[in-house]
């Protein structure tokens, strides 16, 4: 019995410190695979760049450029490279980050942000205006290389 109670506690303690280890630091399948963001950190916050597009030219062949953004200047950037998260900040419970800024190239609109781990290899970013609540959550998956995207 004294084994079994040790076998367990072992057990108990890999489980534990490999929950406590899970990051959101790497490479993010986005929800539709049409792209895939690193994440990093960036001083004691985190943030995130979108890496890899599943189509970064645009009809005529040229690389997608960040044409809504609302500062004209940067409309010529290209969307591929751009950083989407930004000032993303532990709250302290091990697997939320919070109090940051979401930018979707598509709209041009930058929101607040947080993201979730759900688990090792599940990432939840919530864009939101005002409160959490009066948002989107949109569920991410950890992937292997740039392009890999399941």
């Amino acid at each position: 019995m004294k084994g079994l109670l040790q076998v367990l506690g072992a057990s108990a303690l890999v489980l534990g410190s490999t929950q406590a280890l899970a990051q959101p630091v790497g490479l993010w399948n986005t929800e539709d695979n049409q792209g895939q963001v690193e994440v990093s950190s960036c001083g004691e916050k985190l943030c995130g760049e979108l890496v890899w597009l599943a189509e970064p030219m645009d009809s005529s062949g040229q690389p997608k450029l960040d044409q809504h953004n609302p500062d004209e200047s940067l409309r010529d950037r290209p969307v591929q490279g751009l950083r989407i998260l930004w000032d993303m900040q532990p709250a302290g419970d091990g697997q939320t980050w919070e109090n940051g800024k979401v930018y979707d190239p598509e709209s041009g609109k930058t929101y607040q942000g947080k993201i979730t781990l759900d688990g090792a290899d599940v990432l939840k970013l919530r864009g939101f205006v005002g409160a959490p609540i009066f948002g989107r959550t949109s569920t991410w998956t950890r992937a292997e290389a740039p392009g890999a995207a399941e």
